[in-house]
């Protein structure tokens, strides 16, 4: 005598295993990329809570005036990003942002070495929301916004004749 499932059980049962094989690779997912995850830290707290050396991270700070140095290869730059509260010293080896410049905020990625530096593989410059295109910066405001408002308007009659 053999015993058939109902079908509704047999949903059931479907239902269970999706949600398990579903779980199992959220865990799988979060296993690979345990090292992957990047913290981000400001200097007061990279300094008051350092985290390991191997465990990658991302400080975030201003670039302190007056403190970027070239060193003698030419591409190792150490500068200090600061917050209102602490210094951390950074070395990073390789071709600084265009956009990176003292005073002005930085993301440096990498990890915190056993000497207190933050060893930097990557920065990311950040720039001021006041942002003014190179052709436009000798222009008075309102010629800048004609200007503009006139680059707007070629835009949407080419869109609206691309559309024909």
């Amino acid at each position: 005598m053999t015993m058939a499932i109902k079908p509704k059980h047999q949903r059931l049962v479907l239902l269970l295993i999706a949600l398990l094989a579903l779980i199992g690779a959220g865990l799988l997912a979060s296993w690979a990329l345990r090292n992957q995850a990047s913290y981000f830290y400001v200097p007061a707290q990279i300094i008051t809570q350092p985290p390991s050396p191997d465990q990658a991270v991302r400080l975030g700070g201003m670039v302190r005036e007056g403190s970027l140095e070239t060193l003698p290869d030419g591409l190792t730059s150490v500068f200090l990003v600061g917050d209102a509260e602490a210094e951390v010293p950074v070395r990073f080896s390789g071709i600084l942002p265009d956009l990176f410049v003292e005073g002005s905020g930085v993301v440096a990625e990498g990890r915190l070495d056993a000497g207190g530096t933050f060893v930097a593989d990557n920065l990311l410059a950040k720039h001021d929301e006041n942002y003014v295109p190179r052709e436009m910066q000798d222009m008075a405001e309102h010629q800048a916004k004609d200007a503009a408002g006139e680059a707007a308007a070629k835009v949407g009659t080419a869109a609206a004749e691309a559309g024909k």
